[in-house]
């Protein structure tokens, strides 16, 4: 596989995972990016918004215009991707005990 899309799947488990960690299972996209750059999955906006509209097609997220920027929302089953209890294509799966 190629690094492109390894990191691809990392990114997608990792903004999944954020969103999991907050009460209200939402952030808007600017702090998505502060946190995969944290995790140190550097990110422009322009891939941001590609890999959140590919999360919302999956039906993991939602997405809600604020402005110029959005919202992502996480799913049941996007929870339960975050947890390791699901599986998706696409996306890294959670190490036990992560």
């Amino acid at each position: 596989m190629a690094l492109q899309e390894i990191m691809k799947e990392h990114q997608r488990l990792v903004i999944l995972r954020l969103l999991a960690e907050v009460s209200g299972f939402d952030l808007n996209e600017s702090i998505l990016q502060d946190g995969l750059n944290a995790y140190g999955l550097d990110i422009s906006r322009d891939s941001l918004r590609t890999q959140l509209a590919w999360l919302a097609e999956q039906g993991l997220i939602t997405l809600q215009k604020l402005g110029s920027t959005q919202k992502a929302v996480l799913s049941a089953r996007g929870e339960d991707v975050a947890q390791g209890r699901a599986v998706v294509p696409g996306i890294k799966r959670p190490r036990a005990g992560e």
